[in-house]
């Protein structure tokens, strides 16, 4: 890779790091069954689809304008799940 590559990468994950003490900082430590992970993290893989269709002028009016944001917020939701599995297996 080079350096704007692993520049982007870099923000990337900081964004999600971010992403993951706001929800701390709102939530506090959630642990829930898969079942309602699941149910989170699909809630939000249809913010993200609603971001990309917003510009193909269909879907609903949505407040998932910003598909950056919404991609962070899956990746974040994906990493506390990982991070409870993670504290599941030790």
């Amino acid at each position: 890779m080079n350096t704007v590559d692993d520049q982007l990468k870099n923000e990337v994950l900081l964004a999600v790091e971010m992403e993951r003490f706001r929800q701390n900082s709102m939530w506090g430590r959630q642990r829930h069954s898969y079942g309602d992970w699941l149910k989170i993290l699909i809630e939000e893989v249809g913010e993200v689809a609603q971001a990309m269709q917003k510009d193909q002028g269909w879907g609903k009016d949505s407040d998932a304008s910003n598909l950056y944001t919404e991609l962070i917020h899956v990746a974040a939701v994906a990493v506390a799940i990982a991070e409870q599995v993670k504290e599941g297996n030790e």
